[in-house]
């Protein structure tokens, strides 16, 4: 009761009888062997045959690759005990050496005296020809022209550290407490003002100081100045100064309004009177970045007048003092353009019932007087 039969398809197999103890074990049986394929674990049989010969290889590569080894092995320490036998001998030989060459020197104290002397005079002769060479290249003109390039950097550094001190003071001084001031119950001076007078300083400040420190890290690397890269991070942040140029005199017109103001004036004098400032007035402080400019092109020119042709920065400094140069001529036309719109709007309010005329982009403001 509850068994089953497996029958093969080959001739010859004898069928096989199973018996489970109950029906269930003998349905889950007969299930099972329905899923199973001979056909699959004869792949996976030959798979795995397969892996067993190429083990059975790599093992004997194995073995055959360890022989060799070993011989090497043996070879090396053949050739090592070689090797000791002849420091041995060559120790020998040395020990056996030292003392004639002992007496040697004992026998012939004048001997070392001349040695001594042809010491002396190979150093003297070779420390004259060094400082003959140093000399000639110390007068020669390529050091000269290094000379003053260096103390064109140097100039440059100090320019720079004390343009930073400046901008430092605007801000610090001037713009940051007119911000708190404008916040305050009763400010003597608007928002839209102080952003009028100090259009982009604390940015400016912010790029020279890291101009500052990049040109500071140059020089701890000296004699090796490389000045070139930094310019090429410095110009494409130049349109901030052109912004800060064009808007330069309408800053000193909105400055002289709120000076109208007694507060202002009064609070303004009191900044003024701050030792850091020296004596100079906030329309000084304004007016420095106007020239930092012109101040670099000077500074290009005259280190390209002492940097050779054919030196690494050459072309990279032409090109910086090529781009400051075409900002400059910009800067210098669109302040002309606006500070003539300006005006002719200034006329134009002080016309009772005004004039269109003026306000044509075309008209150039030549003269203002009075008319007889």
């Amino acid at each position: 009761q509850h068994y089953f039969t497996v029958l093969f398809g080959h001739e010859g197999q004898k069928p096989l009888e199973l018996r489970c103890e109950d029906e269930v074990d003998g349905d889950e049986w007969v299930e099972a062997i329905h899923q199973a394929s001979y056909s699959d674990i004869l792949i996976e049989r030959e798979v795995l045959m397969q892996k067993y010969i190429h083990l059975v290889q790599i093992v004997e590569t194995e073995k055959i690759a360890a022989n060799q080894l070993r011989h090497q092995l043996e070879d090396q320490d053949t050739e090592i005990e070689r090797l000791k036998s002849e420091i041995i001998a060559l120790n020998k030989t040395k020990e056996r050496m030292r003392p004639y060459q002992g007496n040697q020197e004992d026998e012939d104290p004048d001997i070392k005296k001349i040695k001594k002397v042809q010491s002396f005079m190979r150093g003297w002769l070779c420390r004259r020809k060094w400082k003959t060479i140093v000399q000639d290249y110390i007068c020669s003109p390529h050091a000269e022209s290094m000379r003053k390039r260096n103390q064109i950097v140097f100039n440059m550094v100090e320019a720079e550290s004390e343009y930073v001190h400046q901008l430092y003071v605007l801000v610090n001084c001037f713009l940051r407490p007119l911000r708190m001031a404008a916040s305050s119950k009763k400010p003597p001076i608007s928002h839209d003002d102080v952003s009028s007078i100090f259009l982009n300083s604390e940015t400016i400040m912010f790029l020279h100081e890291i101009f500052h420190q990049g040109l500071k890290a140059r020089i701890a690397n000296w004699p090796t100045l490389i000045l070139a890269d930094l310019f090429d991070i410095l110009l494409p942040m130049l349109n901030i100064y052109q912004e800060f140029v064009r808007n330069h005199q309408y800053s000193l017109q909105v400055l002289a309004n709120c000076k109208q103001n007694r507060d202002f004036d009064k609070l303004l004098k009191q900044y003024e009177a701050n030792p850091a400032c020296e004596g100079r007035m906030l329309e000084t402080f304004l007016t420095y970045p106007m020239f930092q400019i012109p101040r670099y092109i000077i500074t290009l020119h005259e280190l390209l007048a002492h940097t050779p042709h054919e030196h690494v920065e050459r072309k990279s400094l032409e090109f910086a003092k090529s781009k400051l140069e075409e900002l400059s001529r910009v800067m210098h036309d669109e302040v002309s353009d606006t500070e003539n719109i300006r005006k002719n709007l200034a006329i134009e309010r002080t016309i009772v019932e005004g004039c269109d005329i003026l306000l044509d982009t075309s008209q150039t403001f030549i003269r203002q007087g009075k008319i007889f």
